[in-house]
Formats: C-alpha cells, structure tokens, sequence
C-alpha cells in the first residue's frame, strides 16, 4: 500500500509542478486541485509507513478526504465539464490515472481498517 501511494504522490506533484509552471492561468483551479491530490498523496505515504497510531490517524483521515475529493471532482468533471478546462487527477473519477485515484482511497480504509490497531 506504501509503494503505491508513493508511485501515486511522485505522479501528481510531477503532474501539479508541470501544469503549476507551464499554464497555471489556463486551469488554476484545476491544477490547484492536483497539488491537493498530490498533498494528500504525500501524507497518506508517510503516515502509512510511520505506522503506530497517529499514521493510522493521519492515513484514515488522507484516505477518507481523497475519496470524497474524487468523487466530488470526479462527480462535478463528469456533470459540469466546464468548470474543469483541463484535467485534475481526480477529473472523471481519475480516469486519467486508470481510475486507479477512485479504487485506492477504498482499498487504503479497506486495508487500514482490517489491519490491527497500534
């Protein structure tokens, strides 16, 4: 689960550094979100390898605000295509990425919560 939420953290702050640098005006919005995604990637990888109650914490609360994240981008880009006029790593359920931003959130509660505490 490490690993992937690493691959995932290094693809969307080099994703949100690209588009921050090189069209920040077309898009803000958009790719404000993936420097959030990217965040959110990034705490969730270091809370899952510290481990021990306070990464559990942190993971959980990673895990739950980037599934709501990419369910509402995913849900708003889908819709309401005009707000996004370009991709976030959530746009379309993260159909960019493989729909891979969707599953991960579900399978890193799934797994933070079936695994003993502490």
């Amino acid at each position: 689960m490490v690993a992937v939420y690493l691959l995932f953290a290094v693809a969307a702050s080099a994703r949100a550094g690209v588009q921050i640098a090189t069209k920040f005006a077309e898009a803000p919005v958009a790719y404000l979100l993936s420097a959030l995604a990217a965040a959110i990637y990034i705490a969730a990888t270091v809370a899952l390898a510290r481990g021990g109650t306070t990464g559990r914490r942190v993971a959980l609360a990673c895990c739950s605000v980037e599934l709501l994240g990419v369910l509402a981008v995913g849900f708003l880009s889908v819709f309401d295509a005009a707000l996004f006029p370009d991709d976030t790593v959530w746009s379309d359920f993260g159909q960019g990425y493989g729909y891979v931003p969707l599953v991960l959130p579900v399978l890193g509660l799934l797994w933070l919560l079936r695994r003993p505490r502490g």
